[in-house]
């Protein structure tokens, strides 16, 4: 039987079908775009923050958290707290084989018990006795130029002392200034937090008040107006400044914060114009780089600088926390492209930094000798590059603030792939190295059959970063209190710094406004860094975190 219906109707409805098919097809939505996109090349817009609104609601907070950093703050902070030298404050550089305690590692100390406090693990008095036994260790501690005996001189701390009496570990430990710097920054932060009527709190402010005010810093002008690195009693002067970028930028903010031995602002223009060999593009990102990503985190660990831009990074568009953002994105980067093709590296398994490592020596992988080292600073970037293989937990979990949705992943992955022999009682090992399965003895750690090498120490200047950045990506909790504190935001304005929260009440909070020819200013070349060759290095190059090998 034949169709009633004309042919000319039956194409006209095939049309009009086809025509209402291939529009849902349009319709259809795109796939979701990343929430956070990848930081790009190039200078960040002028940022102009609205006057806030009283009758606005506050702004939600951070994404929540998997529970796994819970777990991992809590037993992190539980390094600190159990390790510590309740006596005399003093926390070892690492543990549990604890040869000496590192003067870095108490900043973090300091800094870590009111976090214990803020999160119920343990009680202000106890926090309190804990600092105060602290400080008052470091203002009693013996001084002087004396080889043996003594804990510091001219206000600046030893990188090693003893555990239990104080005094310089060994001759090969220096008189450190970045190291000091790190133990100021968590004496200020203590003095900063601890801001209670009780006497004993009005106490910790006094002493740390002390302790900063009697640090000599033009003394380590030895070539003015750069700082040195530090001093020996046997050798004098170390013959290495602080050049270039790395977290010697708290050395210089401390230096011109002082009330008493301040050095001139001069000192950080010429720090800042050592910068230049290390502007570039790296992994697609132009940023200021330095390798090991402990330079990148230091400083920002107790001060916020987002927003707030000195003269250098106002002419390059971006501010210090940017840059430390655009530097994450950059490691994650040269994890995935994997140019020595070591095992595991990838998308959500990356992080190189000052850490241990299985040994020194030169071993056969994949066809090709490849050096190896025990503890060293390991990191990709412009400069001070060198990668075996090693993945540091630290490196990853340390940079939450600056790029959690990335971070996030990459703890989470470290977690699933190594926990079961890299997680244990305080958190994550130093490290992990899965392409190292060589039957040789080992410096430190173990090898894990058909897995690689691993840790067996926690390293406290590792610990440190890890629980503090989480805080601070939680709800700003340690650049909140160091806001507060006179010495930090004199030595940021010193130093040439404004806008963002260094801006007066009433003005606009700005990033400022780049200087396009200043952009292209090239004023000194290269920067020396202070990282050397791993074991090679003269004894007059130390690392702010190199304990002996």
């Amino acid at each position: 039987m034949r169709s009633v219906y004309p042919r000319c109707f039956r194409f006209s409805l095939m049309a009009v079908l086809c025509l209402l098919l291939a529009a849902c097809q349009r319709e259809a939505p795109a796939p979701a775009e990343p929430a956070v996109a990848p930081p790009k090349p190039g200078p960040i817009p002028q940022i102009v923050l609205p006057e806030p609104d009283p009758r606005e609601e506050e702004p939600p907070g951070p994404p929540e958290l998997p529970p796994l950093f819970r777990d991992i703050e809590r037993r992190t902070f539980q390094f600190f707290w159990d390790t510590t030298n309740e006596l005399n404050g003093l926390t070892p550089d690492r543990f549990p084989s604890r040869p000496f305690a590192s003067i870095a590692s108490v900043g973090f100390s300091l800094t870590a018990y009111p976090i214990g406090i803020e999160n119920g693990w343990v009680s202000r008095t106890q926090a309190v006795d804990r600092t105060l036994a602290t400080l008052k260790f470091f203002r009693e501690a013996k001084m002087g130029p004396q080889a043996t005996g003594r804990s510091g001189y001219k206000g600046f701390f030893y990188h090693f002392i003893d555990m239990q009496e104080g005094a310089r570990y060994n001759t090969w430990v220096e008189l450190s200034s970045v190291d000091t710097g790190l133990l100021l920054m968590g004496v200020l932060f203590a003095q900063s937090y601890y801001t209670g009527d009780d006497p004993r709190e009005a106490e910790i402010r006094k002493l740390a008040d002390e302790i900063y005010r009697r640090v000599e810093w033009p003394w380590l002008q030895q070539r003015p107006p750069l700082i040195s690195m530090g001093w020996y009693p046997e050798r004098g002067f170390i013959a290495h400044d602080w050049r270039g970028y790395n977290e010697a930028m708290l050395v210089y903010i401390l230096a011109l914060g002082s009330p008493t031995h301040p050095v001139e602002p001069e000192a950080w223009d010429a720090w800042t114009r050592t910068y230049e060999g290390d502007w570039g593009v790296f992994q697609g990102q132009e940023y200021l780089s330095f390798g090991p990503h402990f330079g990148h985190q230091y400083s920002h660990v107790w001060i916020d600088f987002r927003g707030i831009r000195d003269e250098y990074m106002k002419n390059r568009g971006i501010d210090y926390f940017e840059n430390s953002r655009r530097a994450t994105y950059a490691q994650r980067a040269y994890a995935i492209e994997n140019p020595m093709k070591w095992d595991d590296y990838g998308e959500t398994i990356w992080g190189l930094t000052a850490s241990d490592g299985p040994q020194r020596t030169t071993q056969e992988f994949k066809g090709e000798q490849r050096e190896f080292r025990h503890y060293s600073a390991r990191g990709a970037g412009l400069s001070d590059e060198f990668d075996d293989g090693t993945i540091a937990p630290t490196a990853a979990i340390a940079s939450i603030a600056f790029a959690p949705e990335i971070v996030i992943p990459a703890t989470e992955e470290l977690y699933e792939r190594y926990g079961e022999y890299l997680y244990s009682s305080y958190g994550f090992l130093d490290a992990v190295n899965p392409s190292f399965k060589y039957d040789i003895p080992l410096k430190t750690g173990r090898i894990i059959p058909g897995r690689g090498w691993v840790a067996s120490d926690y390293i406290g200047i590792d610990q440190g970063p890890i629980l503090t950045m989480i805080a601070n990506y939680r709800n700003e909790f340690v650049w909140k209190v160091m806001r507060e504190n006179p010495y930090i935001r004199k030595g940021l304005e010193r130093a040439g710094f404004t806008g963002g929260w260094l801006a007066p009440p009433g003005e606009p909070q700005t990033s400022g406004e780049p200087d396009p020819e200043a952009a292209d200013a090239s004023d000194i070349g290269m920067a020396q860094s202070r990282i050397p060759e791993d074991d090679d290095r003269p004894p007059s190059e130390p690392r702010a975190s190199d304990p002996p090998q």
